[in-house]
């Protein structure tokens, strides 16, 4: 065998190799909102082959809205979506074999204009609130829960609320036309940037209530079928995730990277949205159970059925076994 057909041996033989191999990765097919902020953690994934890395393919299908990432993971169209874990759990509890994986624990607060005088909720009483979300917000219920605790004082028969779509609450929130605003964490990291100020925390609020601040309210979900189809899969996903978060905090070209991604005006807007990201990046490991529990709880006293369905206590097996 002359060197020239051995090297040619050689390169079929690595072409064939991988090329079992990525037949045999398993594909990870994650439905998400078009414009949603899991992209930026996806796209570092994808960009930096850190699904690759960990055993599977990661394919990302955009949708219109999160009610149609649901339904298409419902539907096994996808095997994994965004939602916070008390949505989770209520679908657990319905009977859905529907498994969390943290994600994240940006939850936001309320933010007033910049040479508001108030300095605590209390000073928004007679005021508006804008709120968006609905009227069973988790942040909007955290913090009339802080406000009864701290102040005695009934938020939502104190002020009046004005409830609207993210963007509806960012705009009148900037124009002065509410006296504080409850949005969600990117549109309020652009409402500070733009000049308003943060009035409290959910954060501040949760840890008063004797919350633990470090259980990540957002994750992916997986149906548990799939997971138990394909053994290691949930902390492999989970593994990747950790991997494009360490970029993010560590390295700024990775945010340069996905910047067109982030719909950010300025530079105020983007260096806001980086940091209140790497804010909310949950600590690795397991759930705190206890203080999931303990957050439920609070929940289904403020939300009741409406808010958490069957989920009156833990799901068992809700969190994935990760590490």
């Amino acid at each position: 065998m002359t060197p020239r057909t051995f090297a040619m041996g050689l390169i079929a033989g690595l072409s064939l190799a991988t090329a079992s191999l990525a037949q045999d990765m398993t594909t990870v097919r994650a439905a998400v909102l078009k414009i949603g902020t899991v992209n930026w953690e996806l796209a570092t994934i994808t960009e930096n082959g850190l699904d690759e890395k960990h055993g599977f393919a990661l394919e990302v299908q955009p949708f219109a809205d999160n009610g149609a990432t649901r339904v298409a993971v419902e539907g096994d169209e996808a095997d994994v979506a965004v939602a916070d874990w008390i949505w989770v759990a209520r679908q657990r509890a319905a009977g859905k074999d529907y498994v969390f994986i943290p994600y994240s624990r940006a939850v936001g607060g309320v933010v007033v204009p910049e040479d508001s005088e108030a300095q605590t909720l209390q000073d928004l009483a007679g005021g508006k609130i804008g709120i968006a979300g609905g009227p069973l917000d988790k942040s909007w219920l955290i913090l009339r829960a802080y406000a009864s605790q701290e102040y005695g004082m009934d938020l939502k028969a104190e002020t009046e609320q004005v409830f609207g779509a993210p963007p509806l609450i960012f705009k009148s929130g900037l124009s002065g036309e509410t006296q504080g605003a409850i949005n969600f964490w990117h549109f309020l990291a652009k409402m500070k940037a733009s000049g308003m100020r943060e009035l409290i925390s959910v954060e501040t609020a949760g840890t008063a209530l004797g919350l633990n601040p470090d259980t990540p309210l957002l994750g992916y979900f997986m149906k548990e079928s799939f997971i138990a189809a394909n053994p290691g899969i949930a902390q492999a996903f989970y593994d990747a995730s950790q991997d494009a978060k360490a970029m993010l905090r560590d390295d700024d070209a990775a945010w340069e990277a996905i910047r067109p991604r982030m719909n950010a005006s300025n530079d105020a807007q983007f260096e806001q949205l980086k940091a209140d990201f790497i804010a909310g990046m949950p600590v690795r490991g397991p759930v705190d159970l206890e203080g999931a529990d303990k957050f439920l709880q609070l929940m289904t006293e403020l939300g009741g059925e409406d808010l958490v369905g069957q989920a009156t206590s833990l799901p068992d097996g809700l969190f994935a076994d990760l590490k």
